[in-house]
């Protein structure tokens, strides 16, 4: 049997840390940023973790995970 392909939009929207937890970043950050404060645009720049309800199925999408 073949080796499994990641799904490559998956890749490039999540990274596993070193303890095995997954990392993605904050929506709303794309456009419309003049009527959104300096706080939260701020915040928002920090990676948040994929929910323990969700994890799960980001791992099946990447192998490597």
């Amino acid at each position: 049997m073949p080796k499994m392909k990641t799904k490559r939009s998956a890749a490039k929207r999540f990274k596993v840390t070193g303890t095995g937890k997954i990392r993605r970043q904050r929506a709303f950050k794309s456009h419309l940023l003049s009527k959104k404060t300096r706080k939260r645009k701020r915040h928002l720049r920090k990676p948040a973790l994929v929910s323990s309800a969700d994890a799960q199925k980001v791992r099946r999408l990447l192998p490597y995970a």
